[in-house]
């Protein structure tokens, strides 16, 4: 393929170095001069191991070549990838005026060309940036050219490293305004073996902002686990080598999908006691110290949105904390109700597992003790807990009350704390609790 590479900063030369050697014809585009001059000598205007050499034999064969005409690049390409920076402002927001200008740039020299083209923006951007800035420029400066596909493709390349991690991806994502058009912009990763998915352009986005905040939490985890373990006296590596070799839960997908807040007997009350210790060692753990806020949030975030319905007949399918359990400390589905019944909502509950005529032990003086007033709203009734409400909440994810969409009235709706098994997000009168 024909391919112009617009910004050859990091992203853009080892962009173009590595295209070019997979044998596409490639041509860097840049504003400064510079940067022009050194490709075309065969150097490398960044410091990347494999680069220079790439870029030699590329130049050396023909494949690649840079300037500073945009409508030259555009006219004598197929597609163009933009590669250009989007720096941080003073006030943390991001800078993507070069991103529009080189947009801008293109769709005015694909409006000249009068060709189908395709612009896929490499350079990171947040959600809402494709739709709202990028793809209007584009065909606002484009104006009607048939065949104009636009795609956003996030690269996932560390530096010192970025020839091998290009040829090994951990995945290869490309969101598009359609699936057809995503499937063209695939074809130049065709002999890349990695992961492959084709989405919306908003998905691209925000995939590559989730891995970089996720990349940055753990190391901000790792550290603080390490500054508790160093004040206590314990080797902080050896500590966080035993926890990596779990890969069924810690290096896991397993409790990274988005849903409602933590509860249950375990992680509320270790995290306080973790984050207390860190006090008494007189230590700075920001990050651990806002698990438990973060959680809470959660939980209120539920409640207004409840609350914003005007309905005061609800009823809750599910009030453990995790579905096939009785137990409710700690419970988030237990806070809410409360919430709830704090402003005078009317509550029914059906939980199999948390029926209190069954309950002893340790779960029913809880509810004898610490929640009262929540077991006289527990009715081991599905089909009355049902008619009663006007807001159905699932709260957990028990295998039954997968039927709960089917069997709702059009007067009534349903709020999601567990993204339900087959649940049709779109449907009319449904919301999740973050989706």
């Amino acid at each position: 393929m024909r391919i112009s590479v617009f910004g050859l900063g990091y992203v853009g030369v080892v962009t173009a170095a590595c295209l070019s050697r997979d044998g596409h014809t490639v041509i860097g585009v840049d504003n400064q001069q510079v940067k022009v001059d050194i490709v075309n000598d065969g150097k490398t205007p960044v410091v990347e191991d494999h680069v220079g050499e790439l870029i030699s034999a590329a130049v050396a064969s023909g494949k690649l070549k840079a300037t500073t005409n945009a409508l030259e690049a555009v006219r004598e390409s197929e597609m163009s990838l933009v590669c250009v920076g989007t720096p941080s402002r003073k006030n943390g927001s991001l800078d993507t005026d070069a991103v529009v200008r080189v947009c801008e740039e293109i769709g005015a020299a694909i409006a000249e060309k009068n060709a189908p083209h395709k612009v896929v923006i490499r350079s990171t951007v947040l959600p809402g940036t494709m739709r709202g800035v990028v793809i209007p420029a584009l065909r606002e400066k484009a104006g009607h050219v048939e065949g104009l596909r636009i795609g956003n493709n996030p690269e996932f390349l560390r530096e010192a490293s970025a020839v091998h991690d290009y040829d090994n991806p951990p995945k290869i994502v490309i969101g598009a305004e359609t699936p057809e058009a995503a499937r063209e912009i695939a074809e130049i990763y065709r002999h890349i073996e990695a992961p492959s998915f084709l989405t919306s352009v908003d998905t691209a986005e925000l995939v590559k902002y989730a891995d970089n905040a996720w990349h940055a939490v753990k190391v901000a985890f790792g550290n603080e686990i390490g500054n508790i373990a160093k004040a206590v006296g314990v080797d902080s590596h050896e500590v966080m080598s035993i926890f990596c070799s779990d890969e069924k839960l810690n290096i896991s997908p397993r409790y990274l999908m988005p849903g409602f807040a933590f509860g249950g007997s375990c992680l509320p009350k270790d995290v306080r006691a973790l984050t207390y210790k860190g006090r008494d060692l007189d230590l700075e753990l920001p990050l651990l110290n806002s698990v438990i806020r973060s959680n809470e949030e959660q939980i209120a975030r539920a409640f207004e949105t409840i609350m914003s319905y005007g309905k005061r007949k609800i009823s809750v399918f599910g009030i453990s904390f995790k579905a096939g359990t009785d137990d409710l400390r700690e419970s988030p589905q237990v806070e809410l109700v409360e919430k709830l019944l704090g402003k005078g909502m009317d509550i029914r509950i059906y939980d199999r597992f948390v029926n209190f005529a069954r309950l002893y032990g340790a779960n029913r003086d809880y509810i004898l003790n610490r929640i009262p007033h929540i077991s006289s709203l527990l009715i081991d009734d599905f089909d009355a807990v049902l008619a009663h409400g006007d807001v159905v909440i699932i709260g957990n994810n028990a295998p039954e009350f997968e039927k709960l969409p089917g069997r709702v009235g059009p007067h009534q709706r349903i709020y999601d704390l567990v993204r339900l098994k087959g649940i049709e997000i779109a449907r009319e009168g449904y919301e999740g609790v973050n989706w």
